[in-house]
Formats: C-alpha cells, structure tokens, sequence
C-alpha cells in the first residue's frame, strides 16, 4: 500500500460559520447576534439563574425551617440487630459494617434499646441510649464508648 492508494472517507462535514463578514455571507453587519442590547455585545454572559427579569424561582419559593450545620447525623443501630452476634463477642463498627447492618457511617454509630439481648456481648459504638446500656448491663455485657 503506498500513501497515494489512500482514499479519502466521504463523510459530510458542515463548515464554519464565519460570522462578520460582509453582507454577502449572510452573516455580516450584526454577526447573528440582532440589534442592539447586552447579548449583541462583547464579553457578555448571562447569570446562571437569571430568568429575564422574572423574579427568579429560587426567590419566589417559602425559606422555611433551619439547617443547622454543626449537626452530626449517626448511623442507628437498634440491640435487636446486635442480638444474632455470639455470646461473649465484641461487636464492633467494622464488624457492623461487615454483617450489613450498618451500611454508612457519616458522623458515628448510635446504639439503641429496641428490642431485647439475653447473651453477654461487649458493644462499641460512638454513642448509646440510656435504656440500651441498661439493657446490655443487664444481659451482663458491657458498653464502650469510641471517641
């Protein structure tokens, strides 16, 4: 094969408009861009949300309630999904994470009382409940906080 066996490959290409170029063009005096205003001008660019002088949308809706941004959202565990582990285990955040009971762990993991433990199990979580503490104390296990 020598370079000059080479075809080329018909594909319909449009051309580029060249705005600005005399009246023949059909694209000369204004370049496509109407008469006068700020769209016919150099350097302009519309505001993301600007709706053409309509009050924007984002300004016509209700603000309601308050977003506090300091809040710590925690993934909730309940002592009926802790109940199936061994007697005597060590629960843990990775071992929650494993078994699918936890699925995303934002701030930290919460445990609470719902449900009954009848086996002695070692929790860790970053914060429990008063009535899942009792109730793991009860069951003769024991409560730890991870900071």
């Amino acid at each position: 094969m020598n370079l000059f066996d080479l075809k080329s490959i018909p594909i319909r290409r449009a051309r580029r408009k060249r705005v600005g170029r005399g009246a023949g063009s059909g694209m000369g005096k204004t370049a496509g861009r109407g008469a006068k205003g700020a769209s016919a001008r150099s350097g302009y660019g519309m505001k993301k949300l600007f709706e053409g002088g309509q009050t924007p949308l984002f300004r016509r809706l209700p603000k309601r309630g308050f977003n506090n941004r300091f809040k710590k959202d925690y993934s909730i565990v309940n002592l009926k999904d802790i109940a199936h582990f061994d007697s005597g285990a060590t629960v843990t955040i990775g071992m929650l994470k494993e078994s699918g009971i936890v699925k995303k762990i934002v701030t930290g993991v919460k445990i609470l009382g719902e449900g009954e433990l009848k086996k002695p199990i070692t929790v860790e979580a970053h914060k429990f409940s008063k009535v899942a503490i009792e109730k793991i104390k009860a069951a003769g296990g024991e409560a730890k906080i991870i900071s």
